[in-house]
């Protein structure tokens, strides 16, 4: 196991690589089918995983931008997410992490505060997006034959936390 440091391999030609990590795995699988669904000029990769660190034993791509999946009803995700973020090297903060809180359309619901993810971006000096996945998916779900459109269609509002 071991810190991740964005310049530890060599980047590939037109491709793009991003790791979801987040404890919701149906919700980051969502979110990367919507990802991959949309054209670009470059080939784009997304990786999943639960918690950091990587096992260092395996081969795997550079990785250009690492988003950090809170889910604003659970707060074992951003136990997950404060632990996760130790194995990550701090040049990896220059524009390479971003932060996304789901669950923001039902506040009533919520475990945890906004404010508290804001800090938290804030503190790491990244940007920062509210989300609502659950009802975008619950509405493709409802409508049968309807799919789940981009992930730029899913969001309800960003928040830049430089």
């Amino acid at each position: 196991m071991s810190v991740l440091r964005p310049l530890d391999k060599q980047p590939g030609l037109n491709t793009a690589t991003i790791l979801l990590v987040g404890t919701e795995d149906a919700l980051l699988q969502q979110l990367a089918d919507s990802m991959l669904k949309e054209d670009c000029a470059s080939e784009l990769k997304v990786h999943l995983a639960r918690s950091l660190p990587l096992p260092s034993n395996v081969n795997r791509p550079r990785i250009d931008l690492i988003v950090f999946v809170v889910n604003l009803h659970s707060k074992y995700s951003l136990r997950n997410v404060e632990e996760s973020l130790r194995h990550v090297d701090a040049t990896f903060f220059l524009g390479k992490v971003g932060f996304l809180a789901t669950g923001a359309g039902r506040e009533s619901h919520c475990s945890i505060h906004r404010n508290t993810v804001v800090r938290l971006a804030h503190t790491y000096r990244s940007p920062l997006l509210f989300c609502d996945l659950e009802v975008r998916i619950a509405w493709a779900q409802g409508k049968g034959s309807q799919s789940t459109m981009g992930v730029s269609r899913t969001l309800l509002r960003g928040s830049s936390s430089a």
